[in-house]
């Protein structure tokens, strides 16, 4: 390749590598007038990155905000069903108490109070039954350690072993969940 436009090769690269004028020159007005233009754009830019970012801190801060609110009123909206559950149970159970006051302000022979107090235990199972609650089977049945609490081993050659011979405490299930287990008394062959 030779020469083109009356210089040589190695001409033409020194142009193409040639560094821009040095800060120096701002005296020029080409370099001053470009120089104060690249400042007005750049000027330009940097407010309009500030707007962006102020407008997105702003977006920020509005979001997080709405976030906090709908997080309160949804721990609201649940504690409100909380309490209109436990409101709905609680009317359940109130003629169950107005039972036992009336069975306690009459004066009665020790046989009636028994069979009225039986009557008052037998509603109460039924509020309990509408709400979910079941008594948990024990005397009788092979021990369950999900729904059984051992609290005494018996060794006796009467049951099978691992049979729960007698209750303690009866357990409750609320539908599926347990509540409550029921503690007894397991056999034990020896």
């Amino acid at each position: 390749m030779g020469k083109s436009n009356g210089k040589s090769e190695t001409e033409a690269l020194d142009v193409e590598r040639e560094l821009p004028p040095a800060d120096g020159d701002e005296n020029s007005p080409a370099t001053a007038g470009s120089s104060a233009a690249a400042d007005e754009a750049s000027n330009a830019e940097l407010q309009k990155l500030k707007a962006e970012r102020d407008s997105l801190l702003d977006r920020l801060a509005r979001t997080q905000a709405e976030f906090e609110n709908a997080r309160r009123r949804a721990a609201k909206e649940q504690q409100d069903f909380r309490d209109f559950a436990t409101l709905d149970a609680i009317k359940s159970l109130l003629p169950v108490i107005d039972s036992f006051e009336r069975a306690l302000q009459v004066k009665s022979e020790p046989g009636d109070f028994r069979s009225g107090v039986e009557l008052i235990y037998k509603q109460l199972q039924d509020a309990l039954a509408k709400l979910g609650v079941r008594a948990i089977p024990a005397k009788g049945e092979l021990f369950d350690p999900h729904f059984h609490e051992a609290i005494e081993m018996v060794e006796t050659s009467d049951a099978a072993d691992h049979e729960v011979l007698e209750e303690l405490q009866r357990g409750y299930k609320f539908k599926e969940r347990l509540l409550r287990p029921a503690m007894v008394k397991v056999a034990k062959n020896p």
